[in-house]
């Protein structure tokens, strides 16, 4: 008499079910439930302990007279890793996921694929437009030519018994309604899944069936890549015995450069040019990527403005591949002499636009005359400590005034600019 019917309903057999109808319930439900299948993870879990007790006539027994119970007080309730169990059920291996290596049919097609090693190059903003081709040095692990990857001498080596080969002890406990799973290396075979008589193991590898090798990859930056981008060298990773070698890829990281900044295929550059060539116009040198000198004009008759931004077409990055050139943007900062000759004033007046209009002030107002002057040591490190903000708002003057009177709620400040008072 059979006290419960869990483990049978999740199978979706009846309680007199023979071995091969358990196998088969259980391959047909596991394939549906798998999590690399889009499975439910907890059911699939569920559905392969419940198969592995009722393929076990001493497990079935108990629990077919005591229940889920009698299995927690037989200590009944462990087992290997649910999927372990699948992957011996259907003849897989581990790693890559259990459905990764299979093909129709739950055939194997091949073998697992190692993992990828991923290095970066630092290359500067010249190699990238000048292209350049670097060497990288690696270790990696080859297969051991000594004994062509077996670890010792034929027939030496045998399958860990203690894991069945897996490298791995897994056990699930009962932790109330829900089982744990616990999973941890193999202490026999070190999580190998194998075992080597020492006496016989290969004096080269020492059993591991791989030896470290260092290799030299010319590494081909092409013109125009730009940081982030990859160069894969393929089946160049670690190698192991039944295992197909992963690839190196290696990540180009784009230093900052101390000049240009990079957007996309075009470039960008703050220049500085005094006050008369940015009125009047003159020639500046720029110094390009390539070690070329670009000989700017500014054309007579055109000034350039503070921020303004110009563009010299093809003098940009070149394109990836294809190689065409961006454009190079340069944006202006003007700098203004540090005194102006008094003489040479009227001559200013002459030759630039008037003065704008100085606001004609009230009757009924009071004008001072006040001196704009320049700041002092204590004012400067006082202006740098509220983050120059005497130089920061919206590039407006700041005044010091060496004298200052208020009328009311009303002042106005008056810098007469050699303009007469009685003419306002």
């Amino acid at each position: 008499m059979v006290k419960e019917t869990k483990y049978y309903d999740l199978l979706e057999v009846s309680v007199d079910a023979n071995d091969s109808d358990l196998k088969k319930a259980y391959r047909k439900k596991a394939l549906r439930l798998h999590p690399d299948k889009g499975g439910d993870p907890e059911l699939f879990k569920e559905v392969t302990h419940a198969y592995e007790v009722l393929s076990d006539p001493q497990k079935r027994s108990i629990y077919d007279t005591r229940g889920e119970a009698g299995l927690t007080e037989q200590g009944g309730m462990g087992g290997m890793d649910p999927q372990d169990l699948f992957s011996q059920l259907f003849g897989g291996g581990g790693g890559g996921g259990f459905f990764g290596n299979f093909g129709g049919g739950g055939r194997p097609s091949g073998p697992r694929r190692g993992k990828d090693l991923v290095h970066s190059v630092n290359v500067t903003l010249e190699d990238l437009y000048k292209g350049k081709t670097t060497k990288l040095a690696l270790t990696r692990h080859v297969i051991c030519s000594k004994c062509n990857g077996k670890g010792g001498k034929e027939g030496s080596v045998r399958s860990c018994t203690t894991c069945s080969g897996r490298g791995v002890r897994v056990t699930l406990r009962q932790m109330g309604p829900m089982l744990q799973q616990i999973q941890q290396p193999c202490s026999d075979c070190e999580g190998t899944g194998e075992q080597i008589d020492p006496k016989n193991r290969c004096k080269q590898c020492n059993g591991k069936k791989v030896i470290s090798e260092r290799k030299f990859l010319e590494v081909h930056i092409d013109k125009g890549m730009r940081g982030g981008q990859k160069i894969t060298f393929a089946g160049e990773s670690d190698q192991a015995p039944d295992v197909t070698p992963g690839d190196v890829v290696i990540i180009i990281e784009e230093k900052p450069h101390e000049r240009f900044t990079r957007d996309g295929d075009n470039l960008k550059v703050d220049i500085e040019i005094d006050l008369l060539t940015a009125l009047a116009g003159g020639q500046f040198a720029l110094k390009h990527l390539d070690e070329r000198y670009l000989l700017i004009d500014i054309i007579p008759g055109t000034p350039v403005k503070e921020g303004e931004l110009r563009v010299i077409s093809g003098q940009g990055m070149p394109s990836y591949r294809h190689h065409e050139l961006g454009d190079l943007y340069i944006k202006f900062h003007i700098k203004f002499p540090e005194q102006v000759d008094a003489a040479t004033i009227t001559k200013l007046e002459a030759a630039l636009p008037p003065r704008n209009p100085v606001e004609k002030i009230p009757k009924n107002f009071v004008i001072d005359e006040v001196a704009l002057l320049e700041l002092d040591a204590r004012q400067q490190r006082e202006a740098q400590a509220r983050g120059d903000a005497m130089e920061e708002d919206e590039d407006q003057p700041r005044v010091q005034c060496a004298h200052h009177q208020w009328i009311g709620k009303y002042s106005k400040l008056k810098v007469t600019n050699g303009i007469p008072l009685d003419s306002l």
